[in-house]
């Protein structure tokens, strides 16, 4: 089908276009941008007026549901609440249940990710066989298999010894290796900030140093084995000093931040509330600070979810039995926007860091809107208001610590490779 979308304010940080123009959409690809193409004769025509239009969001950390649970049932559910919030590509984490390790899991994730139809979904595999540590998982296969990646997510390696090996077994497929920073040894069963709060509240705590230590530990063998290495999830505002000195000196690193890390801090546990349970941790108001810093000075490639949706059960029982997890794909974009709202990033490099800047991370053809490109859309109402309710998630996943909260700006229409999967009524 044909399609032009029309009136619209293009934000496609990728091709540097931030103005009001015209899309013109044919066999699922951008035909042209601007200009009508000679001949073009659109079937359907959307009124992007006072909308915004951005390329699909690539959200690059996401895992499908609790270890254990079959991540064949979740696709589809949580497919249609990505493309409810914009989101059409999505990045899947291996410690699911069963884990993604063997290309058979891959292809099962493909072949269901087909069946759904909505967003599109790629596979960071196992870094070891069963994420155990220990033996070093048949990356030559996974990658052939349509891998894009591998990860021991927070899962930790044996020794320094197979560290070594796993980087340069990666390096040697030109895989990326996805480190979520975490020393094991200073984790202690903790589930708070180490600091004053959790002190006050009784809490076990998770010290800076869980994270620092982690990337000084790692930065030295991406040194010796020129792996290709993207640390996720990074909490800490040291942990962002050591990336970006790290990058000045030409390491291949990049790093990512999920969203409620630039809101939430240590103050919102001060009731208890399992739903500010996450990993890592909620950090001090200094550290978030420093996060939101880093958006805009380039320490930071990409905002993620980090989405986990949980069962009402994960979170019931008292707050350091709880599992730790937000589900966050409905909230993504609300939080970025909220960011250019209290004016800490642009409207330009907020979008970057949710469409471009993931993709080049993953290495994909995707968060762009050139001429050729696979027509993936956001169509946005910028001066939308809304309340966050999470029992009104598509996600199966209701712990959100948002309900209640008040976000301007809202998708109302995503179209995957100019196909309309969502229309907000």
């Amino acid at each position: 089908m044909k399609i032009e979308i029309l009136n619209g304010h293009l934000v496609d940080p990728a091709n540097k276009i931030d103005q009001t123009t015209n899309l013109f959409i044919a066999d699922g690809k951008v035909a042209a941008v601007g200009h009508r193409p000679p001949g073009f004769k659109a079937k359907k025509t959307i009124d992007a007026s006072n909308h915004l239009v951005i390329p699909g969001i690539v959200d690059i950390g996401m895992r499908l549901g609790e270890p254990g649970i079959d991540h064949t049932e979740q696709i589809n559910c949580e497919s249609k609440a990505a493309v409810s919030a914009g989101i059409t590509t999505l990045c899947c984490f291996p410690d699911t249940g069963p884990i993604i390790d063997t290309p058979a899991e891959i292809d099962s994730i493909q072949r269901h990710q087909r069946q759904a139809g909505q967003a599109h979904i790629h596979v960071i595999a196992a870094l070891t066989k069963e994420l155990a540590g220990t033996e070093l998982s048949e990356m030559a296969s996974l990658k052939a298999a349509g891998c894009l990646g591998v990860s021991n997510t927070w899962q930790p390696l044996d020794s320094s010894r197979v560290a070594r090996r796993a980087l340069e077994y990666a390096a040697s497929h030109d895989l990326t290796v996805y480190i979520h920073p975490e020393d094991h040894g200073l984790l202690d069963n903790g589930c708070a900030h180490e600091g004053a709060v959790a002190t006050r509240l009784g809490l076990p705590g998770i010290p800076e140093a869980a994270e620092t230590a982690a990337i000084g530990f790692y930065l030295p063998l991406i040194e010796a084995t020129g792996a290709r290495v993207h640390f996720c999830r990074l909490s800490t505002r040291q942990g962002i000093k050591m990336i970006r000195r790290a990058r000045h000196d030409g390491l291949p690193i990049t790093a990512d931040v999920n969203a409620h890390q630039l809101f939430l801090t240590e103050m919102d546990l001060a009731d208890f509330n399992p739903l500010f349970h996450t990993r890592p941790p909620l950090r001090t108001m200094r550290d978030r600070d420093g996060l939101r810093e880093a958006l805009s000075n380039g320490s930071l490639q990409a905002i993620c979810s980090d989405h986990l949706p949980l069962s009402p059960d994960a979170k019931l029982a008292p707050f350091p039995a709880t599992l730790p997890g937000i589900s966050a794909l409905e909230t993504l974009l609300a939080l970025t926007l909220r960011l250019v709202e209290e004016k800490v990033i642009e409207l330009t490099d907020a979008i970057r860091l949710l469409t471009a800047g993931p993709a080049e991370i993953l290495d994909i053809k995707a968060g762009q809107l050139g001429t050729d490109d696979r027509a993936d859309i956001s169509i946005i109402d910028p001066e939308a208001s809304w309340e966050c309710d999470p029992y009104q998630f598509q996600s199966e996943g209701k712990n959100s610590p948002f309900g209640g909260w008040h976000f301007k700006g809202r998708v109302t229409k995503t179209l995957v490779a100019g196909k309309t999967v969502f229309v907000r009524r």
